[in-house]
């Protein structure tokens, strides 16, 4: 296919705007890639990013985008729990997906996309795309390396607080500027922290240790009612959620998806081995050294500015690792350039989740069958 790839906007709350409109509307990328559609089922909402971003077409309809929009490729900023529904869709109708996080809810979902798309010809990249940051890769050399010893065991994972409720995007009186984040305490649309928040854990602890093995859980509902815009609402997702992971010999990690509360470093994993420990982005409680770090000490979004298209003012602004996903998308596309954020590792991941909550339910451990090749 040659260039740009013509992309669609599914979604133009939260992560369309910031990790998709904000970066795509950049010149410096046209060249690769160009929006030509935007599609929101909220009344107004994607006529307004049409107007505001400059995209020639804009629906309310995802199956009319599909249909009539001039679109190679879509990437999907909508609620999790519909992913695998529009994943689909859109690859039956011979379109290139990008997923944010999470690709699907279940195994057998992300199974089916791969299989599709196999038969369709199209390509799949799937949010998180962890193991593309360099501290990332740096520590899963480090322990190839044994600079630690022998891994014994880690810990990961991540806590909502009440973050979604004071994103910038939820404050103001117009309708690309107070997107409703309620969706996220919503069982049935793939809410709650494991999902949305450790599953970037998740991708940096297997894409470093490789493959687990099997998972054990607890899970539940902790705080049953939010309040947003001085509404109640009624929370169902699970909020607080805890599992062992065994990735054989031994080794196991405790990872958690909480609804307050943090044990480690932001989504980082600690690793403790029998010489040392990774933890955040120090070795042994000393800052290690991994290629770009100077220039991410000094940059507003840290890590961030140092992603392989996060050139010009992309690592300026927010959700870069999400632009950053959809120009592995872009990258694998138009040249087969091939990329860390497989929807086999996305599936993985998936398996875990999937595995802790019926876990969860049964009392039982749950051995996983999915595997991934870290590229």
């Amino acid at each position: 296919m040659s260039a740009p790839l013509k992309i669609g906007i599914v979604g133009a709350g939260s992560i369309g705007i910031r990790g998709a409109l904000e970066h795509l509307v950049m010149p410096d990328v046209h060249d690769r890639v160009i929006m030509t559609a935007v599609c929101d089922n909220v009344p107004g909402r994607a006529k307004a990013a049409a107007e505001k971003y400059g995209v020639p077409q804009y629906f309310e309809d995802y199956e009319q985008m599909l249909k009539e929009a001039d679109i190679d490729a879509v990437t999907l900023g909508t609620p999790i729990g519909i992913h695998y529904e529009q994943g689909l869709k859109a690859i039956r109708a011979g379109k290139h997906v990008h997923f944010n996080k999470t690709m699907t809810t279940t195994v057998a979902e992300a199974d089916h996309l791969i299989e599709e798309a196999a038969k369709a010809g199209v390509k799949l990249v799937s949010c998180p795309g962890e193991m593309i940051r360099p501290h990332n890769r740096r520590i899963r050399e480090m322990i190839q390396e044994g600079v630690i010893g022998d891994v014994v065991w880690a810990a990961a994972g991540a806590a909502f607080g009440s973050y979604h409720e004071n994103e910038g995007v939820r404050k103001g009186d117009d309708v690309l500027s107070n997107v409703d984040p309620t969706w996220y305490w919503r069982k049935a649309a793939g809410g709650g922290p494991l999902y949305d928040m450790t599953v970037y854990s998740l991708h940096a602890l297997t894409g470093i240790l490789g493959p687990a093995k099997a998972v054990a859980g607890m899970s539940g509902v902790r705080i049953k009612e939010r309040e947003f815009q001085g509404k109640k609402y009624v929370c169902d997702a699970h909020d607080n959620s805890l599992m062992v992971l065994d990735f054989g010999d031994s080794i196991f990690a405790f990872v958690y998806g909480t609804a307050v509360g943090s044990l480690t470093q932001g989504f980082a994993p600690t690793i403790f081995g029998t010489k040392g420990s990774i933890a955040g982005l120090n070795l042994n409680g000393q800052p290690f050294d991994y290629p770009g770090r100077e220039i991410a000490m000094k940059a507003k979004h840290g890590n961030q500015a140092i992603l392989p298209h996060a050139f010009g003012r992309h690592g300026e602004i927010e959700e870069t690792h999400v632009y950053e996903d959809i120009m592995q998308l872009v990258d694998l596309v138009l040249d087969g350039k091939p990329t860390p954020s497989t929807p086999e590792h996305a599936r993985h991941v998936i398996e875990i989740i999937e595995g802790a909550y019926r876990s969860a339910e049964t009392g039982e451990t749950v051995k996983l069958r999915t595997t991934f090749e870290m590229i």
